[in-house]
């Protein structure tokens, strides 16, 4: 869905100036205040959004119509009615893509993605990897991410320069478990199983990753697993071809907790140090 109504103040909606022109130090120091009340909005969504997953998940409504390789809750749509008017009522100049209602255009730099249930299957199954999120783009570039697990409470906020905070303390990749121990979870777009090349070469990626690593984990919920990754609870996340919703919160989260990283078109790898993210590299050679 799209809304074309033209926002009804966009002052301040502008990007920045020349970065090399006499107002760019005040042009980010704009950008820094403008992400101050976003990051309090973000965080406020993802907690609204969770509030009604974590009701409903304790009340039992996690029915779900299931499809072959997806599924659809009523929750989903619960949850975006909590957040999405939180966002639009304070930033109304703003591009959105909410998963349920879709896309709202806007002015300026910034655009919002609203995931309002990541781990929708996990969630109609009845378990508690599941997550409300949101990520916010300035210019195309993630400055960012929310995510909320309403079943254990706990919240992550990664800001751009600023590091990842896990429940208000800062947490970072780091991890001393070398690479033939280490936990790896895999995150592929809803896309992949749907395409018989893909998932064969999904199935390659992970075939590859089971030989270096103790455990291999096929992650529903990218966002959760995201949040171990970047406290060190998880070594490596390799991701193919993942979808929009969850890509910009995961880059980020890896991004500032310290990571390394390496891509190669739709397949990239984040892992805790640099020999973990060599071996994983090489274990993925076969789909590269």
């Amino acid at each position: 869905m799209t809304n074309s109504n033209d926002p009804e103040n966009p002052e301040g909606a502008d990007g920045p100036g020349d970065p090399d022109g006499p107002d760019a130090l005040a042009d980010l120091d704009d950008i820094e205040a403008g992400i101050d009340g976003i990051e309090v909005v973000a965080r406020a969504a993802v907690l609204a959004g969770g509030a009604e997953l974590r009701r409903r998940y304790r009340d039992g409504d996690t029915d779900g119509e299931y499809g072959t390789h997806d599924v659809s809750a009523a929750a989903d749509e619960a949850a975006e009615a909590r957040m999405l008017p939180l966002v639009r009522r304070a930033f109304p100049d703003h591009a959105v893509f909410a998963e349920e209602a879709g896309e709202f255009s806007g002015r300026g730099p910034y655009r919002w993605i609203i995931d309002p249930l990541d781990g929708t299957n996990d969630f109609t199954a009845g378990l508690p990897t599941f997550a409300s999120s949101v990520a916010v783009l300035h210019e195309g570039t993630p400055v960012l991410a929310a995510v909320h697990q309403p079943a254990t409470d706990e919240t992550y906020l990664a800001r751009r320069g600023r590091g990842v905070r896990y429940d208000g303390q800062r947490v970072t990749a780091d991890s001393d478990r070398r690479v033939e121990a280490a936990t790896v979870a895999t995150i592929v777009g809803r896309a992949v199983p749907r395409d018989p090349d893909l998932a064969r070469r999904a199935d390659a990626v992970r075939e590859g990753l089971e030989v270096e690593v103790k455990r291999v984990i096929s992650s529903w919920a990218p966002t959760v697993h995201s949040g171990l990754f970047a406290r060190g609870r998880l070594q490596g996340l390799v991701q193919f071809h993942p979808d929009e919703e969850e890509r910009a919160v995961t880059d980020l989260l890896a991004r500032e907790a310290g990571a390394v990283t390496r891509r190669d078109g739709p397949l990239s790898v984040a892992a805790s140090d640099d020999e973990t993210l060599a071996t994983l590299w090489d274990a993925t050679e076969g789909v590269r």
